[in-house]
């Protein structure tokens, strides 16, 4: 077995919203790790991921510190550097689809509102994460990513509705912080086809370089 720390405080990028990303590479099942606190993968999963060039295995191999290995060694440190990623339009145009859903839910049912914020949030990051390492050539895997993005490909939204979106995310997986008001949903649902367009001109870019390459 190996664990790992990784993501945000790993980085240094620590605030009150933070939590601890722990990974563990195991053989087989084993009963004593809790999906719900671990990341959990199988040692050839991994080698896979490292073999496509995953944007997870990039994470990783930048940003992943040791805690425990029951052999001596850094599994992942032994894996060297992940393939090139190669996936990068078609990540692209499937975050792209799973905003478009969110989107599509919000409007139909209330009940889910939570849900589908999170959802977009989701979306927002992974697409930013995605362009930047396919197309830019950077990783940027913080939640922060979209903003972090140079400025000609930087999400175009207010504070106010990323803040919303990003305590919806926070809200869905970790039922931690105050709830979603009717009129905060109305905000984000306001911007929403700015991100669609953004997310529209970051595939086609995505699309472009991958003719170019």
């Amino acid at each position: 077995m190996h664990l790992y720390a990784f993501g945000s405080v790993c980085r240094g990028e620590i605030d009150r919203d933070s939590d601890i990303d722990l990974l563990a590479l195991v053989s087989r099942h084993d009963d004593r790790l809790d999906p719900a606190r671990y990341s959990i993968y199988s040692y050839n999963k991994m080698k896979s991921m490292w073999k496509k060039g995953n944007p997870f295995a990039w994470h990783l191999s930048a940003e992943s510190r040791l805690l425990y290995s029951d052999d001596g060694c850094d599994f992942l440190e032994s894996l060297g550097r992940p393939a090139p990623y190669s996936n990068c339009l078609s990540d692209c145009r499937r975050f792209y689809g799973v905003y478009l859903e969110a989107i599509s839910s919000l409007d139909g049912d209330m009940s889910s509102t939570v849900f589908d914020l999170s959802a977009l949030f989701l979306s927002t990051r992974n697409i930013a994460t995605c362009f930047a390492l396919g197309v830019l050539g950077q990783m940027l895997f913080s939640r922060h990513a979209a903003l972090m993005l140079p400025p000609e490909f930087r999400l175009p939204i207010s504070e106010d509705c990323y803040r919303i979106l990003e305590r919806a995310r926070i809200l869905c997986t970790r039922s931690k912080g105050e709830n979603i008001t009717a009129d905060e949903a109305r905000l984000a649902r306001s911007e929403c086809e700015s991100i669609r367009q953004w997310m529209k001109i970051l595939t086609e870019r995505a699309e472009t370089h991958g003719r170019i390459q």
